[in-house]
């Protein structure tokens, strides 16, 4: 009778390093970095001379985080 031996996929140890590719991250990092950018600048400046948006509608979603950034708004 024969047998047939299967072998199963091996993970890499723990503690290897394995360098992570720059090409692979790049994109990532420029696209958390631009939502971090309009992020802030919703906190940050709306609701000034720089508004997007008309209205208090914008500033009533942010005020809280305004002032836990220390920005003023009153």
């Amino acid at each position: 009778m024969a047998q047939s031996t299967v072998s199963a996929p091996v993970a890499p140890a723990l503690g290897t390093d394995t360098p992570l590719p720059i090409r692979a991250v790049l994109p990532w990092a420029v696209f958390v970095g631009l939502l971090m950018i309009v992020a802030l600048y919703f906190v940050g400046a709306e609701q000034g001379a720089t508004a997007v948006f008309a209205g208090e509608g914008v500033h009533e979603w942010v005020h809280d985080g305004r002032h836990l950034l220390g920005f003023p708004c009153h």
